[in-house]
């Protein structure tokens, strides 16, 4: 059994990303996207963690728990090009004093797929300009990140790259395919995403590998980025075309963390592969609120695969969860998730740390049914409720196992 207790400096928390729980991030190109978008639930006041982040961390750590992973909002920093705000940076420089206060090793994620409107309408990341303005407000956000013992550049950049290759299609093709959803949430099962882009994923391997020279020069932090890992399983006779798949969604990626710190992995359900492609998951009765199949085995398969791809680079679970409003359902998904995780470990697998997701019952880009939460929130008073599942994984934490 791997010794995962905070003693053995293992990382237990939860995460978030700014633009899900924030609110009235008006800068973004997700709210722009979210007023043209049809059938697209705005963001609004959002969660309010902007002015209410205190109380969550302090429900984390309360807990038992000891590490929160959260984001800082590009588009509050630098609302316009070149100029770049100091109270923001404050802002966000107290919540990591806060995280550090509770006992909670933060985790600060650079970019997690929100981007400013400014930069979205000069190209966005096939702009001409793309890294520098990613590298230049890396340079800033630095300043205040220097004693953060993780940092990840960029938040799955593999569904970025797909959402990116989607947003080339016609509008007409999007509304016939069902693509103007959120790209996280596909419960009609009609969805047709298209594969990422190649070309896409090497422009942002470039500016991952040139933020990460800002960061390891800026600061004594851990560098890495987070790869969404579908945890594809072949049909008899379409191993060739796995590996095909696989390459475009995953080890494109993977491949690119081979020089980092640590590699994040998320993982939510697992895929079928057939001769013909990836086969869409069928309606059925035990799928979780985003259409997805309840498979908490495939932890153990992305972490196996992940360790093997980037030759060993040190695993950090960044994201594990299941969208549910029967939280005795979400407890029995961890609860073999972790199995599966900890089996991965005894066989050699260096796992940092688990980060569940989410902290709290937020924005699913575009839609506000999915609850993936530990903390249910009311979205008129903001009142947070703590789940069982927080405290059952709090007592997790503090015990190293499931």
């Amino acid at each position: 059994m791997p010794d995962t207790t905070d003693g053995g400096g293992f990382l237990w928390g939860a995460a978030s990303a700014p633009h899900q729980i924030e609110g009235n991030n008006i800068n973004s190109d997700w709210w722009v996207r979210e007023g043209q978008v049809p059938g697209l639930e705005r963001s609004g006041d959002a969660c309010d963690s902007y002015h209410r982040y205190e109380e969550d961390m302090r429900l984390l750590a309360d807990a038992g728990l000891n590490s929160y992973r959260f984001g800082v909002e590009w588009a509050r920093i630098e609302p316009i090009p070149g100029e770049f705000s100091r109270a923001e940076l404050a802002h966000y420089r107290r919540m990591i004093d806060t995280a550090l206060g509770f006992g909670l090793t933060p985790m600060i994620t650079l970019h997690h797929f929100s981007s400013p409107r400014w930069f979205a309408e000069e190209g966005g990341w096939a702009g001409e300009r793309s890294v520098d303005r990613f590298v230049a407000y890396t340079e800033q956000v630095t300043g205040i990140l220097g004693d953060v013992p993780y940092i990840v550049t960029m938040n799955e950049p593999n569904m970025l790259a797909m959402m990116l290759t989607r947003d080339r299609l016609t509008v007409e093709d999007q509304q016939r395919s069902g693509m103007w959803q959120s790209p996280t949430v596909d419960t009609d099962h009609r969805v047709k995403w298209p594969a990422p882009d190649t070309g896409i994923g090497e422009a942002l391997v470039k500016a991952h590998h040139a933020v990460r020279d800002v960061v390891r020069a800026n600061t004594d932090a851990a560098v890495g980025w987070t790869v969404a890992n579908r945890a594809f399983a072949a049909r008899p006779g379409a191993e060739e075309k796995l590996r095909e798949l696989e390459y475009i969604w995953e080890d494109l990626y993977l491949e690119a963390a081979r020089g980092d710190d640590f590699v994040g992995v998320q993982s939510y359900s697992s895929v079928w592969v057939g001769e013909d492609g990836i086969e869409p998951h069928p309606p059925h009765p035990d799928n979780t609120q985003v259409g997805s199949a309840f498979r908490p085995d495939a932890l153990g398969m992305a972490v196996r695969h992940t360790w093997e791809v980037t030759g060993h680079i040190p695993v950090v679970v960044t994201e594990n969860g299941i969208a549910t409003a029967d939280d005795t359902r979400r407890i029995a998904y961890t609860e073999e998730a972790l199995r599966h995780l900890f089996a991965a470990m005894d066989d050699g697998v260096d796992v940092r740390g688990y980060l569940h997701w989410s902290v709290l019952d937020n924005f699913e880009w575009g839609h506000w049914a999915p609850t993936f939460g530990l903390i249910a929130v009311d979205r008129e008073t903001f009142e947070r409720r703590p789940k069982p599942s927080l405290a059952w994984l709090g007592d997790v934490a503090r015990s190293g196992r499931a």
